[in-house]
Formats: C-alpha cells, sequence, structure tokens
C-alpha cells in the first residue's frame, strides 16, 4: 500500500516502513505525527484520488531526527562589472519513518 502527501509544499509517495526527509516541522524526536493531507491512496490495482485531499485518509509517522541538509553555494557574477557575490545556505530538515497508511 502506498500514499501521496503532500507537506511543506512537496509531495511524497511513500509506504510502510520508509524514511523521508521533508520540511522542518515543530515536533519532538521520537513524536508520532499525522499527515492528513493526503491526495492518493494506491493498493494494486485498486487507486483512491482526492479533489484535492481524500476526506477519511491519513498518515501515521514517528519523527526520527532534525537536522540540515548539506550546504548549497550561490555564486552570482556580472562580467566586466567588478561584481561577484558569495553566498551559501542550508536548509533544516525533519526525518521522519511512516508508520501506517489508513485510507
Amino acid at each position: 500500500m502506498y500514499a501521496v502527501i503532500k507537506t511543506g509544499g512537496k509531495q511524497y509517495r511513500v509506504t510502510a516502513g520508509e524514511k523521508l526527509k521533508i520540511e522542518q516541522i515543530p515536533a519532538d524526536v521520537g513524536a508520532e505525527i499525522t499527515l492528513d493531507q493526503v491526495l492518493m491512496v494506491g493498493e494494486g490495482e485498486s487507486v483512491k484520488i482526492g479533489t484535492p485531499v481524500l476526506a477519511g485518509a491519513k498518515v501515521t509517522a514517528t519523527v526520527v531526527a532534525h537536522g540540515r541538509h548539506p550546504k548549497v553555494k550561490i555564486f552570482k557574477m556580472r562580467r566586466r562589472k567588478h561584481y561577484q557575490k558569495r553566498q551559501g545556505h542550508r536548509q533544516n530538515y525533519t526525518e521522519i519513518q511512516i508508520s501506517g497508511i489508513a485510507g
């Protein structure tokens, strides 16, 4: 069984037992969270699609860790204008493990 969920402005295809890194959410490590924006649930040949979300469907997950992605280097330059700008960015994330899909 799999589901397509929406969190942090992105969509993810998840199955039970899977670990994934999503945009940071305010939850403690080890806490059980419920993701209720389920767009689609599929099992074998049967697929249920929401308009836009499925009513009553939810995905439960456990927060495994919080962290930061590797640094992304931003370099801007205008040729012949003596302009160079260096910048770096590290995005925060929350790692979760999907424990169950109900829908």
